[in-house]
């Protein structure tokens, strides 16, 4: 019994700032933070929720219009549009979830080991980030396509290691200026050593700045995914993903049946505006914080 309640009242108290922290993006932050959900929601529940089959086609249905049943009427292929914007929300939300993950944890790491050591190994790593910032993420991400063939997994890892730079460079920043921090050096003089001072304060400390750039960059991230989907080096057919149905059925746009394009369209527009605002109202409050 005695074990437990510690563990309650920190959970708690993280609970409780999470929730002032959302509540201090005002309605804007809020706004984005539910549509957000919702897209969570659906990248997990999809399969279950979808109406009909996203996958199997139907061709007599091809271009018909929205129905009763069918609210988003049917693709190219005569399948439910709107199962496969449910479904398709999955590999949407996974590739920059992956992306977003790989590129954070590099980076943060870099980050703090060059601020913590400094010298040799500040020159190395910033030299380092320094060439990589010369390489494009769409362009890693295509050539990475190029040589490992199409899918979902290369072209995650390639813009994770594209994202990496600028990612270690506003984490540096930050981690400097905790390194200067009279705590480091107390803990320092009481025998604490690097990694721990690191794991246990310097990083907890940084962490809301952390947050703030991991939503940001979701946003990137999903708009260079769609794209490389789009241009049929990303997830492929007849798996369900926005950026794929856009590329789909962009050949309805002249023909007269623009909506199960722009159906996709406006769920990546719309996901990728909230995670930008959350992301900015997060990144304000994180450089507004007293240190």
């Amino acid at each position: 019994m005695t074990a437990a309640v510690p563990v309650t009242v920190r959970s708690t108290t993280r609970g409780a700032r999470a929730v002032g922290m959302l509540r201090a993006t005002g309605p804007a932050g809020i706004a984005s933070a539910i549509i957000i959900a919702v897209a969570i929601f659906m990248a997990i529940f999809g399969t279950w929720l979808a109406p009909f089959d996203p996958i199997t086609p139907n061709l007599s249905l091809a271009w018909v219009g929205p129905t009763g049943a069918h609210l988003l009427g049917y693709d190219f292929e005569g399948r439910d549009v709107l199962s496969r914007l449910i479904v398709g929300a999955r590999t949407s939300m996974l590739g920059p979830l992956a992306v977003v993950l790989g590129s954070m944890i590099a980076g943060a790491l870099l980050a703090v080991a060059a601020a913590w050591r400094g010298g040799t190994l500040d020159a190395f790593i910033s030299s380092g980030l320094d060439v990589l910032f010369a390489f494009p993420g769409i362009l890693l991400a295509v050539l990475a396509a190029a040589v490992f063939g199409a899918g979902l997994t290369a072209a995650a890892i390639a813009l994770s290691i594209a994202y990496m730079p600028y990612v270690a460079r506003v984490l540096r920043g930050a981690a400097l200026k905790e390194r200067s921090q009279p705590y480091v050096a107390a803990l320092e003089v009481q025998g604490a050593s690097g990694p721990s001072i690191c794991l246990r304060h310097l990083i907890p400390n940084i962490m809301p700045l952390i947050v703030a750039q991991a939503t940001i960059l979701f946003g990137y991230a999903m708009v260079d995914l769609a794209a490389i989907s789009f241009l049929g080096l990303g997830v492929q057919p007849p798996e369900p993903n926005w950026g794929v149905m856009n590329s789909e059925n962009q050949v309805g746009i002249p023909q007269g049946y623009p909506l199960p394009a722009l159906a996709a369209c406006v769920c990546i527009v719309a996901v990728v505006i909230a995670f930008n605002v959350l992301g900015e109202r997060l990144f304000e409050q994180a450089q507004a914080a007293p240190r």
